[in-house]
């Protein structure tokens, strides 16, 4: 009895499927690319609603690579969705920012502390291991790359404290605050000094100094957050020309630094 072999899922799909799907893929990262570039470089205005059909001429695709990318934007907190609106730029506003810094704040720290307390010591050279693999050249590295490893940075102590959940409400955070950073991570407020704030965390880990990793963590946020109020106020500046007093009057409820 001759056995046969089950179909593989290319197998069973119609010809040119597999062509059309690598296409559309391809489609969805190219437009990804493009207006996240867009969105950085301020060329799309915040509150601005984005012309799904402009952009899919423009770009040569169709609307549904257009929706992807934007859905994938939105996850990352670059654009918002309004139902039955559609996707708008995220709006430059400090407005909220404060609060969710010290949620994070409050989340890291307690993460740390957990840490400390729970995880061995194979559990916090994983630490160490992370930052001294990344530390070289960190300062150098492109914005998208320093946001990323800092994310990774952070979520890491919250992965090492035991506590999923710290993990899950980190992660929120982070999608939300992500194009206000990446703003911040480009502009000349950066923190230089995020290299020796890293490592000294590292250090504190590793002695499980509780009360000084928690102080350097608390510092750490609060550093940051003064230097993304800036470089908001100077996006904004970039962004709105003095011809437009009405945009810039709605965004003068944003908090001073």
């Amino acid at each position: 009895m001759t056995e046969t072999s089950e179909p593989t899922p290319t197998d069973t799909l119609p010809p040119g499927a597999e062509t059309e799907t690598r296409r559309s893929a391809d489609g969805s990262e190219r437009a990804y690319n493009t207006i996240r570039k867009l969105l950085v470089e301020f060329k799309l205005k915040p509150e601005e609603r984005i012309n799904e059909v402009h952009l899919a001429k423009t770009l040569g695709v169709s609307r549904t690579p257009i929706r992807e990318a934007l859905n994938r934007l939105a996850s990352e907190g670059f654009v918002s969705l309004t139902p039955n609106r559609g996707f708008f730029v995220r709006s430059l506003s400090t407005e909220g920012l404060l609060d969710l810094y010290e949620l994070r704040s409050i989340i890291e720290c307690a993460a740390f502390r957990l840490m400390c307390d729970r995880a061995d010591d194979d559990q916090i050279d994983r630490l160490r291991s992370y930052w001294d693999a990344i530390v070289d050249g960190y300062r150098d590295h492109p914005p998208d790359v320093i946001l990323t490893e800092d994310e990774g940075f952070h979520l890491l102590i919250a992965e090492l404290s035991g506590n999923p959940e710290l993990v899950n409400q980190l992660s929120a955070i982070n999608a939300r605050i992500r194009f206000i950073r990446r703003i911040q991570i480009e502009h000349r407020s950066h923190d230089k000094n995020q290299v020796s704030s890293h490592s000294a965390i590292v250090a504190a880990a590793i002695r499980r100094d509780v009360e000084g990793g928690v102080e350097l963590l608390r510092q750490h946020i609060e550093m940051t957050v003064s230097a993304t109020q800036q470089a908001l106020k100077d996006a904004l500046l970039k962004v709105f020309s003095p011809g437009e007093p009405t945009a810039r009057k709605h965004r003068g409820r944003a908090r001073s630094a």
